[in-house]
């Protein structure tokens, strides 16, 4: 997976730390199992032994005869995790590192089959399994609670980095290769083909993602971060199989490697394996991958690029984005990214921040741009500060603006106030407890350890903060100083600037089609025949059946039938549910409440989303909303409100319409938390539509520059509609329908009707009649957060539209609903489609959905994958079975009758019944990794309380999950997948298949 960082801020490694901190136990028990510094065991020598209790954890440093690093966390973490990375730096953007990465999971020597990795999703109960290509580095991570499934899942990772087979033929699947449009017609045209090819066409589909790249390439140009990593589609097909052979000798080598270990596994059990599976074979070699510095220009630079039209853009005429990048500081001098990282936040985060002020409010574009804040990702770090949609004459006003933010700050500093928010963030960072800790602490550590940088150091959370502060007491301008330096005084700085070309499909497909013509016109017609017969020979071995019983596997009755109980209790606070769970929270309280808006008339519920994304940012109480945003960060992790829309599990015609709000603080600040929601509720301040308009714009820019990259679970969203009436609400909220209506609402030039709208919404839903809550918390504080709630409650008022009937308080139904067949195609300017299919299905409970659950995961790893990614060339597609529906989709796919026929193949294919027992168990197996994954004590319980399944019900699905027969399989896909009720949508260019066909209803986003 490439992993290119595009969004609101880039978080730094020490933020994704703090992030997802969590604390479990002393300690002093993890360090007594640890070996000494100075030790030697499976060609490894200690360095150091560090304890670090901010994180309930200790870190071990070694290094290896070979070369290699390793870094191992021993905590009392059940998830954990295994990485290896590789320091890649490659000279030019044909993507070399990106289709390695791709290759070696094609197969290795120990393990002969195409896509072992794809195959062990099957044969385990990882929680987690991919690979990532950085524009530095490769990174092989898993994660697993198994010692056997990580014992299984290391042995296939260590074999494919080191050993993979890297075959011709695989090259010319997942990188690029030439072949007839319709492999079996050497009539047809001949065209590019390839996995990574179509992901990055789909990839340079995303104007939001095209500026980040450019903007990284322009600012570092002269070495690796010049070109991209990924690849770009008009140059990948100048890589050859012979060069990604060489490469992968350069670089895939253990003196180029970093490993990572996490959890409570004994660690020396996993350098025993390492050894005897990999590294043994290996001596140490010189490696000379480093990414030199940067020489810094004398100048100030500026570029312009150009992207699609955007047609969800609210004003054609402000469509231009600008950017002014600065290049900092070495990131492995970690004391001094720490302290520009909480300098990036404070100029950019919040509603009182320098930038947030003048740049946000000043209504001359719609959002920051897609590059903004502290960058750590690249060997030396970069700020970037701008703004999206706006018009091409504000340009210099942007810049003016940006120079003289920064000369304020120089002259006046900062409050005191928000530098004491982002040291409680910290603070608050290290106890909260979230999934997935070991991961993203490793992914977060390695961009400063890959380019040799401490990683002991960067663990420390503690001593960067108490250095930092340490540099504000020396010197209170310290922060002054240091804008001043980076960027007052800072020469290399790039300005971007980014405008739509309506013409620029056209031009990249004449130079993709000039790039074509070239590399033809150098075939003999012997060669050109070779590609068709090679195309014949491809199909065939991807039709093939292979057998993989070479690989590794866990078998069903490593399970445990039974569910490991979590116990809440039910309490009634005067009328009102609250679900409280003692969990070891960590000194940390979790809130949240459901409010029904089921009563709400149906012309106001479009605009829930838009209440729940301003609802804590317009000021409530005495508060302005800058300072309810100020006293927010001081007191809490942050105040969420989002819809929450559930089918109910057992009853088809019925669904939960609601909104969810959540909250967590440290147990001290238990009684101000509810403060701050007492104020939201009761006194919302509904007054400043100039408000209301900074708040639209960003709303509509983030929710339109999601589009590229998730619009699969758009299309799905938009089938699911014509079928299910909660989908269709979803949809409404969360779909394309929402998009539009988005636009339209930033197009508005007065939002006195909005408003209204949004202060009626409040006055029906912010009140205690139809409201449920929950709290989890420590046994000592659970107490005094039930009667923090209580108080809470107490507060509220009474709905001034009570209902009688206390059942539809939170569930109901569309009496009005008619479910319909259709195939609608949305005109978007991609340059892949992005297709889905949906057909009725059942709800939770019923007898059949587990069987429906096994059955998606059989049709996409036995059928789906292998149609669609390994022959169609897509970058992903498969089935999911959510409650009442049965999707299928695809995502950067440049077919689209193919898949279609793909989809209904795939429905013959399960009623075939073509599948072993082995299969079928594997099938449940990665099932069971999702249904069992690790859950954080602050969020146990929430499947009763978000959802009405309790641990009764969640037992028996589980029981029918295990009990999943064959015969099984086969009638609910002759029952389901076969009906002639189902719906079609594709977003994507225009075509032929759509176009011309009146099945199909084209809607163009003009």
């Amino acid at each position: 997976m490439l992993g290119i960082k595009v969004g609101r801020s880039f978080a730094n490694r020490l933020r994704q730390i703090w992030r997802c901190g969590h604390r479990l136990t002393s300690t002093g028990i993890a360090v007594r199992h640890l070996p000494s510094p100075g030790k030697q065991i499976y060609g490894y020598t200690v360095e150091s032994v560090i304890p670090v209790p901010e994180f309930s954890l200790t870190a071990v440093l070694l290094h290896h005869r070979t070369g290699a690093q390793h870094l191992h966390i021993a905590r009392d973490d059940s998830d954990n995790v295994f990485g290896v990375a590789f320091r890649t730096t490659p000279l030019d953007s044909t993507g070399v590192p990106h289709i390695l990465e791709h290759l070696t999971l094609c197969g290795s020597e120990k393990f002969p089959v195409r896509d072992p990795f794809f195959k062990m999703y099957a044969r385990s109960l990882a929680t987690f399994m991919n690979a990532f290509t950085a524009s530095d580095w490769t990174m092989y991570p898993f994660s697993t609670q198994n010692l056997l499934d990580y014992e299984n899942l290391m042995s296939v990772y260590l074999d494919a980095v080191f050993s993979p087979r890297l075959r011709k033929q695989d090259f010319s699947q997942e990188g690029w290769r030439l072949e007839h449009e319709n492999p079996e017609d050497s009539k047809t045209p001949i065209i590019f083909k390839g996995v990574v090819f179509n992901e990055m066409k789909g990839a340079f589909s995303n104007a939001q993602q095209l500026f980040a790249e450019k903007n990284q390439n322009l600012i570092l140009p002269s070495h690796t971060y010049g070109v991209v990593s990924g690849g770009d589609p008009l140059h990948i097909p100048d890589l050859t199989w012979e060069n990604l052979r060489a490469f992968h000798k350069k670089y895939y080598h253990p003196s180029n490697s970093r490993f990572y270990t996490y959890g409570n596994f004994p660690l020396e059990h996993h350098l025993e394996l390492i050894e005897e599976q990999a590294l043994k074979k290996f001596s140490s070699i010189p490696v000379d991958t480093s990414v030199p510095k940067e020489q810094r220009w004398s100048s100030p630079r500026e570029a312009h690029i150009t992207c699609q039209h955007d047609p969800l853009s609210p004003d054609p005429e402000k469509s231009t984005t600008v950017a002014v990048s600065y290049l900092l500081s070495d990131i492995t001098d970690v004391l001094e990214a720490c302290a520009l990282s909480i300098l990036g936040t404070l100029l950019v985060d919040g509603e009182k921040s320098p930038f947030y002020q003048e740049l946000l409010e000043s209504g001359i574009g719609a959002d920051y741009a897609p590059v903004v804040g502290y960058n750590g990702y690249t060997r030396e770090s970069t700020f970037a500060i701008g703004l999206q949609r706006i018009h091409r004459n504000d340009v210099e006003k942007v810049k003016n603006i940006i120079e003289a933010t920064f000369s304020k700050v120089i002259e006046n500093g900062f409050d005191s106030k928000q530098i004491e928010a982002i040291l409680h963030k910290i603070e608050l960072g290290q106890k909260h407890q979230s999934a997935k800790f070991g991961l993203n602490l490793g992914i977060g550590l390695l961009p400063c350890w890959t380019h040799d940088g401490d990683p002991l150091l960067s663990i420390q959370v503690n001593r960067q903060v108490e250095w930092f502060k340490d540099q504000l007491k020396k010197n209170p301008k310290y922060l002054q100083e240091m804008v001043r330096k980076y960027f007052k005084e800072n020469s290399h700085k790039l300005t971007l600037v980014m405008s739509p070309d309506e013409q620029f499909d056209k031009i990249y497909q004449e130079k993709e089609d000039a790039k074509l013509n070239e590399m033809l016109g150098k075939l003999s017609d012997k060669e050109k025949k070779n590609l068709f017969d090679l195309g014949k020979e491809l199909a065939e071995v991807q039709s093939l059946k292979e057998d993989v019983s070479c690989l590794p596997t866990l078998r069903i009755e490593d399970i445990d039938r039974q569910l490991e109980p979590v116990k809440t209790t039910d309490i009634n606070s005067n009328g009102t549910s609250v679900q409280l769970c003692i969990q070891p929270t960590n000194g940390v309280t979790y809130f949240r409440a459901i409010s029904s808006i089921a009563s709400l008339p149906q012309h106001l519920k479009p605009y829930v989303p838009l209440f729940c994304s301003v609802a804590t940012k317009l000021g409530a109480g005495s508060r302005n909303y800058k300072d309810l945003s100020e006293e927010i960060d001081l007191k809490t992790g942050g105040l969420s409100v989002s819809a929450h829309l559930a089918e109910h599990h057992q009853r088809k015609d019925l669904f939960e319409q609601s909104i969810l709000f959540s909250s967590y603080c440290l147990d001290r600040n238990t009684s101000d938390m509810f403060d701050l929601w007492s104020d939201i509720f009761n006194r919302v301040l509904f007054s400043d539509t100039n408000r209301l308009r900074t708040l639209v714009m960003i709303t509509a820019a983030e929710i339109s520059g999601s589009l590229a990259d998730t619009a699969h679970r758009y299309a799905m969203s938009y089938s699911g509609a014509m079928l299910s009436p909660c989908s269709a609400l979803k949809e409404e909220m969360f779909g394309i329908a929402q998009l539009i209506l988005m636009k339209k609402l930033a197009e508005m030039s007065e939002f006195d009707l909005i408003m209204t709208y949004l202060k009626d919404i409040a006055d029906r839903i912010l009140t205690r009649d139809v409201m449920r809550c929950s709290i989890n918390a420590m046994p000592e504080s659970i107490d005094s957060a039930a009667a923090a709630t209580e108080k809470f409650l107490q507060s509220l008022n009474h709905s001034s539209s009570p209902t009688s009937d206390d059942s539809l308080k939170f569930f109901g139904k569309d009496d009005e609903y008619q479910s319909k067949t259709g195939r609608v195609h949305f005109e978007f300017p991609f340059q892949v489609q992005y297709i889905a299919k949906s057909l009725p299905a059942v709800p939770f409970s019923h007898p059949d959905y587990a069987s429906l659950q096994i059955l998606a995961k059989l049709m996409t790893t036995q059928f789906l994958h292998r149609e669609i990614r390994e022959k169609g060339g897509a970058y992903g597609g498969g089935a999911v079975s959510s409650s009442n529906l049965f999707n299928f989709f695809s995502y950067r796919d440049p077919n689209l009758q193919r898949t279609l026929d793909t989809f209904n193949e795939g429905s013959n294919w399960a009623v075939s019944g073509d599948v072993s027992q082995q299969e079928i168990s594997e099938a449940k197996l990665s099932v069971f990794a999702q249904v069992d994954s690790p859950v954080p004590p602050g969020s146990k319980g929430m499947r009763k309380f978000l959802y009405g399944i309790n641990d009764e019900t969640y037992s028996t699905y589980r029981h029918q999950l295990l009990d999943v027969t064959k015969d099984d399989l086969i009638r609910v896909a002759e029952k389901y997948l076969k009906s002639d009720t189902n719906a079609v949508t594709v977003l994507g260019p225009s075509n032929s298949v759509t176009g011309n066909s009146p099945q199909w209803t084209v809607r163009r986003q003009d």
